[in-house]
């Protein structure tokens, strides 16, 4: 693996594409934070620490709520400015969907980061 978030993310999508109602993947400060503000978000039931040996995963209880989900490479820096830009290049409506970004303040959807008047690196987009 070079990337685990996007490992996991793409497990996450291939997992909810086939129906399945949990999945397990690797546990990272990156993953923890995006999963807490798709929890937020209703895209995901719940998620909770697994201790396998002397590794950390992490059980993601799906919601069969994502139709798509992606992670954003290169991840652009972006102005509060300019998250409107890709906003519709990454998700089909403003009110259908959400982008994480990697902010000063913390990981926040869009909606939060054009609220706190704040702009970072795009991370990843979910509908």
């Amino acid at each position: 693996m070079v990337d685990v978030f996007a490992d996991a993310v793409n497990k996450i999508k291939v997992y909810e594409d086939r129906g399945m109602y949990e999945c397990m993947v690797p546990s990272t400060k990156l993953l923890t934070a995006v999963l807490s503000k798709m929890k937020e978000n209703s895209y995901i039931k719940d998620f909770e620490e697994v201790q396998n040996g002397k590794f950390k995963s992490i059980k993601i209880m799906l919601s069969k709520k994502i139709n798509d989900i992606g992670v954003i490479k290169p991840r652009y820096a972006v102005t509060k400015d300019d998250i409107q830009k890709y906003e519709m290049r990454y998700i089909p409506s403003i009110h259908f969907g959400m982008l994480i970004v990697s902010t000063s303040k913390g990981i926040m959807t869009n909606k939060e980061a054009r609220e706190n008047k704040l702009g970072g690196r795009l991370i990843a987009y979910i509908y």
